[in-house]
């Protein structure tokens, strides 16, 4: 199926229930000026996969397949998560419950945090990377989903910075612009996110391929 058939079907479910994931992309599907409409699967009454892959890519498929077998639309899935290099690349995959709790963006950081306390090293920075993978099912049994991914790499802060955003972005600093992520407005941060650049090369492939 081409991205203009599936784009026919006028609706895309959107294979998340997290307010703030839903928030960025209901911003980024909104500056696409696409034909299509975005429901998130909460509103179907469709409930959150069981993430049991082993890699944000297999995550995200099996995310955007659930969602598309409960809704019979072709569905999008984001999955996404910090990686630290001094941690093994964790927490990884497992970013939204590094704590135990699905979600809790207190714990997660907090726990963070003390984690990297005793590998502290004095005017040493820790290095970490945001990832996002987008996997696009036209249906639920798709052989070919459409991945699309995105990195933005940045530093880790000792205490929390800033009040937008969600998830670690009060703890993710830019040197660049010497800011935390949790600073950026929603226009700066959906410029140069990992969600944004991976939504920007969702975009430009319905382009190349309509």
């Amino acid at each position: 199926m081409s991205a203009t058939a599936w784009l026919s079907k006028k609706q895309l479910v959107l294979a998340s229930n997290n307010q703030g994931k839903i928030t960025e992309f209901e911003y980024l599907f909104n500056t696409l000026n696409l034909p299509i409409s975005v429901i998130a699967q909460g509103k179907l009454d469709i409930e959150d996969a069981i993430e049991d892959g082993l890699s944000f890519v297999e995550n995200a498929i099996i995310k955007a397949r659930h969602a598309s077998r409960q809704s019979g639309l072709p569905a999008i899935a984001d999955d996404s998560g910090l990686c630290v290099s001094i941690l093994g690349g964790a927490p990884g995959i497992y970013s939204a419950r590094y704590a135990g709790e699905h979600g809790d963006d207190a714990a997660n950081n907090a726990k963070l945090l003390q984690d990297l306390r005793p590998l502290r090293q004095d005017d040493k920075p820790i290095e970490a990377m945001f990832v996002c993978v987008l996997a696009l099912v036209e249906h639920a049994d798709d052989p070919l989903p459409k991945i699309f991914q995105g990195t933005w790499s940045g530093e880790l802060l000792e205490a929390p910075r800033g009040e937008h955003g969600f998830g670690y972005d009060p703890l993710f600093w830019l040197p660049e612009l010497g800011i935390s992520s949790a600073e950026l407005t929603k226009v700066e941060k959906n410029k140069i996110s990992h969600r944004g650049q991976a939504m920007q090369l969702f975009s430009a492939s319905l382009k190349n391929q309509a």
